[in-house]
């Protein structure tokens, strides 16, 4: 599907999605703290970052050959990460030299969404939380580094800004970070070597890889289609990994029963969400049988293609079917198609009423197509549904109602390094 979309249109897709990532946690926490209370919720939400930040950072490096290992290119790698969706998480950054820089965050949208619920939500997040996943992040680009808190939330005085103030540093004499233990099994997942599209390195389009200077803000549309597409598919493969960590970090703390229960709740909220932010930016919100094929075959819960060989059919003006095949790297792994499989079907209803109401989804069917075995699911028009629960509470962020602004072209940031 990306491969159909104009250059325009995946520009405006990229950032959305990364918004969408960092949304699988506003879609998760709620039913964490329900099932482990606030401190339960901060140590899945640890080691699902950890797990697989390290892992989705190594990928986007390899891509777009981010190859050094300083501050300017641990900066590139979190300017493409669903943890640091652009603007909504408005990092602005300052490099002094090669190994030393900072940063602040003139608007957390994350801090917004946690700060109603009190101070100790909010310890939890940016302290319990950021020390950790942020090492986590960094050693994907230099063991040595490590990002420390100047200033952060609580704010004192209450509304403080910017939010938040890190240094980045980079010292030749100090210990390495290991690898945590968590990321250990993540790098044995499909998710982790799976190849995806190649970006073409003689396109003339735009750019096709980032070796040159960081810019202050990626503007998506200088670059390349072929690049655009990679850049899609590499953040739609973050959120598969982050679901991975989330569901691994879960099973450590409850029956397997009862972490399907949960998991499948994620997958719903943000499901759900994603299509209708996707529907919005990129298909005119448009409702009608062909436009829920496009946002299915878009949605990054379902992607990439590649990876969960999940695809949305038109069979005519008032039915859609999806396929899932029994074979992939995503079954292998376990992650969400393995929930669809089984016949939890909720994710792909709240996706189908995002796009309209009177999308209902049928029951699924075991079939053998061109020979091989899928579950087929079908589509049709019926009465109308009302939105879910899971949805509902993934609307408590901000987040699900952001608005993107064009700042322009990108800048180079302001460098002194020798």
């Amino acid at each position: 599907m990306t491969n159909r979309l104009t250059h325009d249109q995946l520009a405006t897709l990229v950032p959305e999605l990364l918004l969408t990532g960092q949304l699988i946690d506003r879609s998760g926490m709620a039913h964490l703290i329900a099932a482990f209370g606030r401190d339960g919720m901060g140590e899945v939400a640890i080691e699902e970052w950890m797990a697989a930040s390290p892992v989705y950072t190594g990928r986007i490096r390899a891509a777009l050959g981010i190859d050094g290992d300083g501050v300017a290119d641990m900066i590139k790698c979190l300017q493409l990460d669903i943890g640091a969706p652009p603007q909504f998480m408005d990092f602005r950054y300052q490099i002094d030299d090669e190994y030393h820089g900072s940063f602040v965050l003139d608007h957390c949208g994350a801090l917004l969404d946690v700060e109603p619920m009190g101070d100790e939500y909010v310890t939890t997040m940016c302290h319990t939380i950021e020390d950790p996943t942020f090492d986590a992040t960094a050693i994907a680009t230099n063991r040595r580094a490590r990002i420390r808190p100047v200033h952060r939330p609580p704010r004192v005085p209450v509304d403080r800004s910017p939010h938040c103030e890190w240094t980045i540093t980079i010292e030749p004499d100090r210990d390495e970070l290991p690898l945590p233990e968590v990321t250990k099994p993540m790098l044995a997942t499909r998710a982790a070597i799976i190849e995806l599209s190649q970006i073409d390195a003689d396109a003339t389009d735009g750019l096709v890889d980032y070796r040159g200077p960081v810019v202050d803000d990626l503007a998506f549309d200088e670059w390349s289609t072929s690049a655009l597409v990679r850049i899609v598919e590499e953040v739609t493969l973050q959120h598969q990994l982050l679901a991975l960590g989330f569901l691994d970090s879960v099973r450590r703390r409850t029956d397997e029963a009862t972490a399907d229960d949960i998991f499948d709740k994620q997958l719903t909220g943000i499901a759900g969400i994603a299509a209708e932010r996707v529907t919005a930016a990129v298909l005119d919100s448009k409702t009608d049988a062909a436009a829920l094929v496009d946002a299915l075959n878009l949605n990054p819960v379902f992607g990439p293609v590649q990876y969960t060989g999940f695809r949305a059919e038109l069979i005519d003006d008032e039915h859609v079917e999806v396929h899932i095949p029994h074979t992939s790297a995503a079954l292998e792994d376990g992650g969400w198609m393995r929930l669809l499989v089984s016949g939890r079907l909720a994710s792909l209803q709240a996706a189908a009423t995002a796009i309209d109401p009177t999308w209902v989804v049928g029951e699924s069917i075991e079939a053998e197509v061109d020979g091989s075995e899928e579950t087929v699911v079908r589509i049709g028009r019926g009465e109308a549904q009302r939105e879910c629960g899971e949805v509902a509470i993934v609307r408590f962020s901000a987040g699900s109602s952001f608005t993107f602004t064009d700042r322009g072209p990108s800048r180079p940031l302001p460098l002194s390094v020798v």
